[in-house]
């Protein structure tokens, strides 16, 4: 039996026999006592030596007692996320609309949380590096700023990421869009359009690109590329990167061009990033340019604006990219811009679904309507998308899926 079982038996035991509460502040106390009881019985030289014991108090405690008071908000399959403004501050996003909880924390309470969610991450949260991205072992993704860079308390989120939907037709019955349109953005994947999903925080952009996913053909090996794992996919040859925080000597950082730049090298049928922020935009559109087809997900306001900041987030990447380059590589790179909307009552819905032909004027994209929402309705637009010869290879007829009018 390894240390790290050895001191959770002792504290499941010590915890029956006092009768306490794994969810209360009783928790870490008694695990440290019975660390510190093995270390000595380690220095007489009758168990191994110990490590690192906060580490070790750490994962014990997340064992045994998950996480604490947070943790019945992470077993409720209602809430989306979960925020701490403050110890006191506890949030909630219930159905897209957030909540003031009635849990009230201590300092010391937060950072025991939080130390026992990086255990299994490998992350790290000190001084030097004050903001943390990590997955938690259920796949909810761990975000946390500590002070100085916040004014006096540790700011947590947390995002579940319920899947609601697994697949375009999940998203109709969802009532996230028509079923004409999923049926285009299946046939638009299957045809190996590259394709980009745009909307606000929280509006669904993971889950719609995980759904778009799944219509990628069996025999595709898909490499997916992001800052935390988010996707998940459920596919037969897929493998995921993400990158990695440097090292407390900072070497070691493993960056998103990185990451891009190395899945060029596994041969993939599709890469899929999932997150555009940065200058890792002008790789990914080098990628999706030299005839590798790909997904992607970016923050825009409309599918106009998506473009807009696929224009601009190259640029990022150095003084010899200009937009005389990047312009005319958008256009003939990207082929479709699905932008997300979430209404006031939380519901979340494709709002556009706009084309790109590949043409470009004066620094401005030419973009062409596929759907658009009117009257709170997604309805056929006037615009045709690009490369029907690669629908029609595939065997989807473009006038089954669109018809040949837009909608009134």
């Amino acid at each position: 039996m390894d240390t790290t079982a050895v001191i959770e038996e002792r504290s499941r035991e010590l915890i029956r026999r006092r009768g306490l509460d794994i969810r209360g502040d009783q928790l870490e106390p008694l695990i440290r006592d019975v660390v510190t009881e093995y270390d000595n019985r380690a220095a007489d030289g009758s168990v191994p030596a110990l490590r690192d014991a906060d580490a070790l108090v750490a994962e014990v405690a997340s064992r045994i007692g998950g996480f604490g008071p947070l943790q019945e908000l992470l077993d409720d399959p209602q809430i989306e996320e979960i925020w701490l403004n403050s110890p006191t501050q506890v949030f909630v996003s219930r159905n897209g609309r957030s909540e003031l909880t009635t849990i009230v924390l201590d300092d010391a309470q937060v950072r025991g949380i939080v130390e026992r969610m990086l255990v299994s991450s490998g992350r790290r949260l000190d001084l030097s590096s004050p903001f943390v991205d990590a997955l938690l072992p259920d796949g909810s993704r761990l975000h946390v700023v500590i002070p100085s860079v916040t004014r006096r308390h540790w700011a947590v989120n947390i995002r579940k990421f319920i899947a609601r939907a697994h697949d375009v037709e999940g998203m109709v019955a969802l009532g996230s869009m028509n079923r004409q349109a999923a049926a285009f953005l299946d046939a638009a994947v299957n045809a190996g359009l590259n394709i980009v999903v745009s909307g606000a925080t929280g509006a669904g952009k993971t889950t719609l690109l995980r759904c778009l996913a799944s219509s990628v053909g069996p025999r595709e090996r898909v490499v997916t590329i992001e800052e935390v794992f988010e996707l998940d996919l459920a596919l037969r040859d897929v493998v995921a990167m993400q990158t990695r925080q440097e090292s407390l000597e900072g070497t070691g950082e493993i960056t998103m061009r990185r990451l891009v730049k190395e899945s060029l090298r596994m041969r993939p049928s599709r890469i899929i990033v999932g997150e555009v922020r940065e200058a890792e935009c002008l790789d990914m559109l080098l990628a999706l340019n030299s005839g590798l087809p790909g997904m992607a997900s970016l923050h825009a306001n409309s599918a106009r604006d998506a473009v807009a900041k696929l224009c601009t987030l190259p640029l990022l990447a150095g003084e010899n990219v200009s937009s005389s380059f990047v312009v005319p590589t958008v256009a003939s790179a990207i082929d479709i811009v699905v932008h997300l909307d979430i209404s006031a009552d939380g519901h979340r819905s494709v709002r556009e679904i706009v084309a790109l032909p590949g043409r470009a004027e004066n620094g401005v994209i030419e973009t062409a309507e596929l759907f658009v929402s009117r009257h709170g309705r997604l309805v056929r637009g006037a615009g045709m998308p690009p490369h029907p010869e690669r629908f029609s290879r595939c065997g989807h007829d473009l006038r089954d899926l669109l018809g040949t009018e837009a909608a009134a």
